[in-house]
């Protein structure tokens, strides 16, 4: 008599993003490049590379003498014209000046204001201002050299959250929900990290079946920077 050996079930194919570690770079909340709006010479760089700095405070200022000369230049013309108008104004309640002559005085001063305005704008471009508060990740320029617009002077970040995009498999919606709690662990420090889920894709890879996830460090942890990668540590509820 033969007794038919059992097959054991076959386990479901796993997918490519199962069979691997799921691996997170951080990076920080926000980051942009300082360009320069005027061409101008430097005049000083008051944060260096990897220093500090908080929301408004300047960054780099630039001689700007020139800029300061013509404004006074324009400041002067502004008052001649201003003069000028003022007294066609009272000639013309005497009906001693033409109508032409009084509008031409007033659209000179209106011209010599409005230049006014202009040196006032470019002035205040001469000092860059931080928009948020971080740190210089890359400075590409010095003191004393001469650049010109749109020129990129520093590389800047916001390092007071660090944020993590992975991906999982798609299976796992049915149990990630946003402010999901897990642990990262640090290659560079050797260390793990809560986080928590901030964001779920709107989109599923079909060919993976993968979705992109974006969570941020649950904490401020002085020895973090962004760039430093690490493993992510989720598992479904069970281990399933």
């Amino acid at each position: 008599m033969v007794v038919a050996q059992g097959v054991a079930p076959t386990a479901p194919a796993r997918t490519a993003v199962e069979k691997q570690d799921i691996r997170a770079q951080l990076s920080p909340r926000r980051y942009t490049t300082i360009a320069a709006e005027i061409g101008a010479k430097i005049s000083r760089i008051d944060v260096p590379e990897g220093g500090r700095f908080r929301a408004g405070q300047t960054l780099v200022a630039f001689d700007c003498s020139l800029q300061q000369a013509q404004l006074q230049k324009a400041k002067a013309s502004l008052g001649a014209a201003e003069r000028t108008f003022a007294a066609n104004k009272r000639l013309a309640e005497l009906n001693s000046v033409g109508k032409l002559e009084l509008e031409v005085s007033e659209a000179e001063a209106s011209k010599a204001r409005a230049e006014v305005s202009l040196m006032n704008i470019s002035l205040d471009k001469c000092r860059i201002a931080a928009p948020f508060g971080g740190r210089v990740a890359e400075q590409r320029v010095r003191e004393q050299q001469y650049v010109q617009p749109g020129q990129a002077l520093l590389e800047i970040l916001d390092d007071s959250a660090l944020e993590l995009d992975f991906i999982v498999p798609s299976k796992w919606l049915v149990w990630l929900k946003p402010d999901q709690r897990f642990q990262v662990a640090i290659d560079e420090t050797g260390k793990t990290y809560p986080a928590k889920v901030q964001r779920i894709g709107a989109r599923v890879d079909p060919v993976s079946q993968s979705i992109k996830l974006s969570a941020v460090i649950d904490g401020k942890f002085s020895e973090l920077v962004a760039g430093m990668s690490g493993r992510v540590l989720m598992a479904p509820p069970g281990g399933s």
